[in-house]
C-alpha cells in the first residue's frame, strides 16, 4: 500500500490507477470500514482509502481533539484488506488557508435530525467530501449506511453538481449483540457497553410494529424515546422518515427508515433501520 500525504502525490498515483473506488474515513477503523474496503476491492481496479479527521464537521464542544487516532493499526488493517493507496494529509495540506468556500446543503436536509443537534455538521461533511472527490477523482465512492443522513446529503450533492462519480452504500456492520460498530464505541464504559444494544432493540421493536400495521408513528416514536430515557439514555430523537429525503412520513407512506440518536453517558450513538 502506498501512503500519500500530499494532494500532488495522490493525483500522480491516481493517473495510472484505472477504475478507482474511494472510501473516506476519519481513521480508528473497525469492521464496518473494512467491509467498505472489501466492497470497493470487488468493484474497482484500485482502492483509495482516506484518513483525515475533519475539523469542519465538529462543533467547538465536540471531540475533535480527543477523537481516537490509531494510524499504525489502521494501516495494518488497510493492507490486510487489499487497499492500494492511503491518502493521509494533515490539516495544512487539506486547508492551506482558511476554508472560505463551503458546500451548504439545503436546510430541509441538513438542519433536521442530526443536523438539528449538530448545527453546521453537514456543511463540514459536504465540504470535505467535495474536496476529497475533487482530489481523488474516483469512479466510485463508498459510504456506510449507519450515517444515513450523511449518505443522503452526499448523494444529493453529487447529483446536484453532476459529479462523475457513483455513490455506493455499505450496510451497517453490527456486533453480535446488535450494536452498530462505531469509532466512538470505544468511549463507552463496561456498563454502558452492556446497555448500548438497547438502541438497536428499540429500533427493531418499532420497525416490527410498523410492519405489523401500526400507523400511529408519533406514538411509536414517543414510546421508543421513553424506553431509552427510562434506562438512563438522553435521547435526541427517534424518528420515522421517508428514505428518499428524510422528511416526515405519513401513515400512507412506504419506503421508510427509522433513525435514532441518543447519549449514553458522555457518548452519543446513532443508528437506523430501513423498513
Amino acid at each position: 500500500m502506498q501512503i500519500h500525504e500530499t494532494i500532488a502525490g495522490l493525483r500522480a498515483a491516481r493517473k495510472a490507477a484505472g477504475r478507482v473506488a474511494l472510501v473516506p474515513t476519519m481513521g480508528n477503523l473497525h469492521a464496518g470500514h473494512i467491509a467498505l474496503m472489501q466492497q470497493a476491492r470487488e468493484r474497482a481496479d484500485a482502492v483509495i482509502a482516506t484518513i483525515f479527521v475533519n475539523r469542519l464537521q465538529f462543533r467547538p464542544d465536540e471531540d475533535f481533539e480527543s477523537y481516537p487516532r490509531t494510524f499504525a493499526a489502521d494501516c495494518e488493517q488497510l493492507v490486510a484488506a487489499g487497499v492500494d493507496h492511503l491518502f493521509a494529509p494533515d490539516e495544512a495540506e487539506m486547508y492551506p488557508q482558511p476554508q472560505t468556500y463551503h458546500i451548504e446543503p439545503p436546510p430541509e436536509q441538513a438542519n433536521i435530525l442530526d443536523g438539528a443537534f449538530r448545527p453546521g455538521h453537514f456543511r463540514g461533511v459536504a465540504t470535505v467530501v467535495m474536496k476529497l472527490l475533487q482530489i481523488a477523482q474516483p469512479d466510485l465512492a463508498l459510504f456506510g449506511k449507519k450515517d444515513y443522513q450523511q449518505l443522503m446529503v452526499i448523494r444529493n450533492m453529487v447529483r446536484d453538481f453532476n459529479l462523475p462519480v457513483e455513490v455506493g452504500a455499505g450496510e451497517t456492520v453490527r456486533a453480535a449483540d446488535g450494536l452498530a460498530l462505531s469509532s466512538r464505541n470505544g468511549y463507552l464504559s463496561a456498563a454502558e457497553r452492556a446497555e448500548a444494544p438497547r438502541l438497536y432493540r428499540v429500533l427493531v421493536k418499532l420497525s416490527a410494529a410498523v410492519r405489523g400495521g401500526v400507523r400511529d408513528f408519533a406514538r411509536l416514536e414517543r414510546e421508543a424515546m421513553a424506553e431509552l430515557d427510562e434506562h438512563g439514555w438522553q435521547t435526541d430523537y427517534v424518528a420515522l422518515r421517508k428514505k428518499l429525503d428524510l422528511q416526515s412520513a405519513s401513515a400512507q407512506d412506504s419506503g421508510l427508515v427509522v433513525l435514532a440518536a441518543a447519549r449514553l453517558g458522555s457518548t452519543r450513538l446513532i443508528d437506523n433501520l430501513e423498513l
